[in-house]
Formats: C-alpha cells, structure tokens, sequence
C-alpha cells in the first residue's frame, strides 16, 4: 500500500564488493533520503553504505522477518513499529549514543506509538486530506464534500483502503480504525454509495491530472499535495474538520544486525539538522526535527498549525483477523 510519490532514488557503493571500508546496509523508502547525505556520512565516517530501497511496509516486512534479511537499518511507519518490537525484529535504541534526540520537535519526543523512543527515531511524516481546485471549487470542510455529485468524474479516491475506509468510517462520525463489523459494513456501503462519482482509485500518479485541472478534487497525502501546490498555486489542500490520519516513518536497527554501533551512528547523523532538513527537501515531507525546521520554508500543507493538528490521529496496527476482514472489504469495495 504505497503512501508516497515514489521515483527510483540514486543508490551508493552497490557494486563495492572490493571496497575494504565497513559497510553499513540501509534499507528505505524510496526517494526518502538526499544521497549527498548518505555519501557525506561515507566521508566522514570512514565506512560504505549499501543502500536498497522499498515501496511498502509490506514489502519491508517481507524482507526482514525472516531475522537474516542482512538490512541493518530500516524504516518502518509508525504502527509498525510495535509489532516488529513485539516479534523481537528490532534491537532497543541506545540513548546515550543518540545525543540529538532533543533536535526533535516536542510532538515527537514521546510519541503515542512509542513513548520512550525505545524501538526508533522518528524520521518523515505526513497526512491525508483533501487536495482540491480553488478556482473551481469551495474548500472542502468535511469528508462528506467527496461525494459531491458536482465532482462526477473529476474526483479521485487513493488506491488505498486504509485511507479510504478510515475516511468512510470518519464522514459517519466512526472510528477511523473501527474493527466492529456493522460498523464497517457502513463504511463499505459508502464507498460503493461514492464510486458512481469516481475517476479511479489512484496515488501520487493522480499529481498532474490535479495540475492539468483534469481532477477537481482529491483524497491525497500532504507530501504529494504540496508537489502539486508548487507546480500549480490554484490547488489548495483541507485538512477535513472530522479528523484525518497521520503517518510517521521511524528509523529503526533490526536485532539481525551486527553493525550497531555504527548503525547508531548514522541515525544520529539523521538527527543533525543540515541532514535532516536536506532528506527532507529531496522527499518533499515534512521533518520531525525542529532544529531542521528554520533551514526549511513555512508550509502550511506540510505542516499544519496546532488547531488544525490536534485534529489527526495515529492510525495503530489492527490485529490480524481484523486487517484480513478489511482487506476482504476493499476488494468487494473495488469489484462492486
């Protein structure tokens, strides 16, 4: 389930099999790290780093649970990282060698998913709304202005259903990880309620279709919103009044790892602010470093004020049974 505007990211020293530096493996998502950054850390630290990159945490987690995957660092989302604690796939974070956990902003010193930054470091963020054609159309208030019948065929929803499910759980005043099957069966009968009005469920591709004024409105993610925003400033983005979900991608050392030290050292690295300021231009996200913040411009997509904040939520990991049902529920959403 892709989050993100991907595009392949330049990879280093794949081909070094002669190259008699240590070596630190790092395994990402894609375009989701400046590589002058990853080859500064390769100067100053004496060391390689073979750098491979994913599209989903599903893919991740394919790789890694396995426990000899031979990744050291990796970068799962928020609600995943409890669960890979919980199957032992991670090693504890060592503070003493993470000095610069105190350049993250407040909201991410003691996380919800993760108090006591125990298992990771929180690294890129960023939420779903409503990117929309102002010149075209009023801003959105609410979820319920997706199923406008004004935006027949020029309206688009993410290929995504825990996005899109949440969303048909919230426009009913629902949880947005509601697990209660009545309570879903509603949220499916929503979404096929709204599909009459669709273009497609598409991601980040939907992007020109926004700047061409091809599609009027979109459910998107910050990040790609506010690519589209800079290539055309008649598109505005809402962050919906009945709440939206927000993301958080993690550093994390896997326990598979035999390289923790300097795997400490490079999530320290991510924690300086010229790094993380310069990962997060090339990703486009917003940065959970506040020092990295006054060598960043002010987006108000990206980073949204307080009022409006307070407003997310942190979608958590759903148990299994759970996650199969609504699984289940968004193929017969699509096939309806």
């Amino acid at each position: 389930m892709n989050r993100r505007h991907f595009f392949l990211a330049a990879g280093t020293a794949a081909g070094c099999a002669r190259d008699a530096r240590p070596r630190l493996n790092v395994y990402n998502w894609s375009a989701y790290i400046d590589p002058a950054m990853v080859a500064r850390f390769e100067r100053e630290h004496g060391v390689r780093i073979r750098y491979g990159t994913y599209e989903s945490n599903e893919e991740m987690l394919a790789k890694v649970i396995t426990g000899n995957s031979g990744w050291d660092v990796v970068f799962p989302t928020h609600s995943r990282l409890g669960p890979m604690a919980r199957h032992e796939l991670l090693t504890p974070l060592d503070h003493g060698r993470l000095p610069s956990l105190g350049n993250l902003s407040a909201r991410f010193q003691k996380p919800g998913w993760d108090p006591e930054l125990r298992w990771g470091v929180p690294y890129l963020w960023n939420a779903t709304g409503i990117a929309y054609n102002r010149r075209q159309i009023p801003e959105p208030r609410g979820w319920d202005a997706l199923w406008s019948p004004a935006l027949r065929g020029r309206l688009t929803m993410l290929d995504d259903p825990e996005d899109v499910i949440g969303i048909c759980l919230l426009k009913q005043g629902l949880a947005f990880d509601s697990t209660n099957r009545a309570e879903l069966a509603r949220a499916k009968a929503e979404a096929i309620r709204q599909k009459t009005l669709l273009r497609a469920y598409m991601n980040a591709e939907v992007r020109d279709q926004l700047v061409a004024g091809d599609v009027l409105a979109a459910q998107l993610w910050s990040t790609t919103a506010a690519q589209a925003i800079h290539s055309a400033p008649q598109l505005g983005f809402a962050y919906p009044a009945e709440g939206f979900p927000l993301y958080c991608d993690n550093a994390a050392i896997l326990r598979e790892s035999r390289r923790t030290e300097l795997a400490h050292a490079f999530l320290e690295f991510l924690l300086e602010p010229v790094a993380a300021a310069a990962n997060a231009r090339v990703a486009e996200s917003a940065t959970t470093n506040q020092a990295a913040r006054a060598l960043l411009p002010d987006d108000p997509v990206l980073y949204p004020d307080d009022g409006i904040y307070a407003r997310g939520l942190w979608p958590p990991a759903l148990p299994a049974e759970a996650q199969r049902y609504r699984d289940r529920l968004w193929t017969e959403i699509k096939s309806a």
